[in-house]
C-alpha cells in the first residue's frame, strides 16, 4: 500500500511543479507539454514496480464496461474534434463578433452578453475548446478597443467552466466520472441543470459585482464585422454536432454507446468533408488544421493517471480513503473535498481517483458523491490555475497576448467567484438528490 501511495504523491507533486516551472519542452521544430510525461513516467514506475499486475491493466483496457478509460477518451476527443471543427470555419468568431455588436458601446451590456454567450456555446461544446477560442478573441479586441481586457477573460473563464457542468460531454471529467456509474446523457442533465445554472447566476453576480467600476467606461471601438466564409462547411459541422447531442440522449434508450454515436458523428464528419473537398477540388485544410488542434495529449495523461489510481485501488488505498471521509453530509463532504483536491493534483486526476472512493458509499449514497465530484471537478477550475487543464492553458494564452495575470492575482479573483459558486451548486444539489 505505502509504495503506491509515495509513486502517486511523487508524481502528482512532480506534475504540479511542472507545470509552475517547466511547461514545456521546447525544440528547434516541436515545442511538447510535460505534465503528461511526467504522469507517464509514474505510470511506468507503478507498473515496474509490481504495483499492479498486468493481467489487471489488460482487463481494464478492454472490458466492455462503462469505466474503460479507452471509450471514455473516444468520446471526449470525438465530441471535442466536432467543436473544433465548427471553430475552423469561423462559427464561434462569428457568434462572438455578433454578441459584441448586440452590446453596442456599453461595457456593462458587452460583459452580460459576452458571458452569456459563452455559457450557452460551453453547453454544446466543452469548456476547453471555448478557452482556447475566445481567449485570443478578448486579448485582440480589448486590445483595440482600448479597453481592460481582464474582466471580460476572467468572466470568460468563469462561465466556460461553469456551464461546462450541464451537459455530460462539457468536460472530459464530467465523462468519466459519470459513465464510470452507467448514467445517461439525459439523467445527468436531469439532475445537473439546476445546480449549474444556480452556479452560473451566482457567479455572474459576483462578477459584476466585483468589475462594476471597470465596466463604466464607454467602449472605443466597434467590432469587426465577420462573415462565415464556408457556409456549406459550417452547416455540415452544425447538423452532425446537434445529430449526435441528439443521439447521444436517446441512444442509451435502445443500448447504443455514447462512445459509438460520438466516433460515428467524427467519421461522418470526416467523410462529407472530404467529398465535398473532392467535389471543390481542393485540400481539405479544415480536417488538418482540426486534428492537429485536438488535444491528444490527454490521451496518454488520462491513461497514465488511470494506471496509477488502478494501482491504489488493487492495494486498498482508495478504500481507506473512503472510510476517512465517511457518509455522512456526502454532497457537501464531496463536493468541497474533490474542489480542493483538484487545486492539489489538477482535476482529471482527482477525478480518476475520487471514481473508486465514491464507490466506496453505501449503494443509496454512491450517486451524491457521484455528482458532487462531478461540481467540485468543474468549479475547482477557477480557484487556482492548476485546478484544470483549461487553467494552464488559458494562463500560457494570456502570457502570449501580454496580458499580466500573476498566480497569486488569479488565486484572489478565483477564490471571491469559486467559493459562492462551489455553495449555490452543492445547495442545489441537495435539493435535487
Amino acid at each position: 500500500m505505502v509504495p503506491s501511495i509515495l509513486i502517486a504523491a511523487l508524481t502528482c507533486a512532480v506534475m504540479i511543479a511542472s507545470v509552475l516551472f517547466f511547461p514545456r519542452i521546447k525544440g528547434k521544430r516541436i515545442s511538447l507539454d510535460t505534465y503528461w510525461m511526467v504522469a507517464l513516467l509514474g505510470a511506468v514506475v507503478t507498473v515496474a514496480s509490481g504495483q499492479i499486475k498486468l493481467p489487471s491493466l489488460w482487463a481494464a483496457f478492454t472490458s466492455n464496461s462503462a469505466i474503460n478509460p479507452l471509450k471514455i477518451l473516444i468520446l471526449f476527443l470525438s465530441m471535442t474534434v466536432l467543436s473544433i471543427f465548427l471553430d475552423e470555419v469561423g462559427f464561434f468568431k462569428y457568434l462572438a463578433n455578433k454578441a459584441l455588436l448586440l452590446a453596442g458601446k456599453s461595457q456593462v451590456k458587452m460583459f452580460a452578453v459576452l458571458y452569456w454567450t459563452v455559457s450557452i456555446l460551453t453547453v454544446f461544446t466543452s469548456n476547453d475548446v471555448i478557452v482556447l477560442t475566445f481567449t485570443p478573441f478578448i486579448c485582440y479586441f480589448a486590445k483595440n478597443a482600448h479597453i481592460d481586457p481582464k474582466p471580460y477573460l476572467i468572466a470568460e473563464f468563469v462561465a466556460a467552466n461553469t456551464m461546462s457542468m450541464i451537459f455530460l460531454i462539457g468536460n472530459p471529467t464530467n465523462i468519466y466520472v459519470a459513465t464510470s456509474y452507467g448514467v445517461s446523457f439525459l439523467d445527468y442533465f436531469l439532475v445537473m441543470a439546476l445546480p449549474t445554472l444556480a452556479s452560473a447566476a451566482v457567479s455572474f453576480g459576483v462578477l459584476y459585482l466585483v468589475f462594476h467600476r471597470a465596466l463604466h467606461s464607454p467602449v472605443l471601438a466597434t467590432p469587426e464585422v465577420v462573415a462565415v466564409k464556408d457556409k456549406p462547411l459550417l452547416a455540415v459541422g452544425l447538423f452532425v454536432l446537434v445529430a449526435a447531442t441528439v443521439c447521444l440522449v436517446v441512444g442509451p434508450y435502445f443500448g447504443v454507446n455514447m462512445w459509438l454515436v460520438a466516433i460515428c458523428a467524427v467519421g461522418v464528419l470526416f467523410l462529407v468533408a472530404l467529398v465535398l473537398a473532392a467535389v471543390r477540388k481542393r485540400p481539405p485544410a479544415e480536417l488538418g488544421h482540426t486534428l492537429r488542434r485536438a488535444p491528444w495529449q490527454l490521451v496518454p495523461f488520462v491513461l497514465s493517471m488511470f494506471v496509477i489510481v488502478l494501482a491504489l485501488v488493487e492495494n486498498g488505498v482508495t478504500e481507506k480513503i473512503g472510510e476517512v471521509i465517511g457518509s455522512r453530509h456526502t454532497v457537501w463532504r464531496y463536493g468541497i473535498l474533490s474542489f480542493l483536491s483538484a487545486n492539489v493534483i489538477n482535476n482529471i486526476p482527482m477525478s480518476v481517483l475520487f471514481c473508486p472512493i465514491a464507490g466506496t458509499l453505501p449503494e443509496w449514497d454512491v450517486m451524491r458523491g457521484v455528482y458532487a465530484t462531478v461540481v467540485g471537478s468543474n468549479l475547482g477550475a477557477f480557484l487556482t490555475p492548476i485546478g484544470a487543464l483549461a487553467g494552464i492553458m488559458w494562463m500560457s494564452l494570456l502570457k502570449r497576448h501580454e496580458v499580466k495575470m500573476s498566480y497569486l492575482e488569479f488565486v484572489k479573483y478565483g477564490a471571491i467567484v469559486s467559493l459562492p459558486s462551489l455553495a449555490a451548486a452543492l445547495g442545489v444539489l441537495s435539493l435535487v438528490l
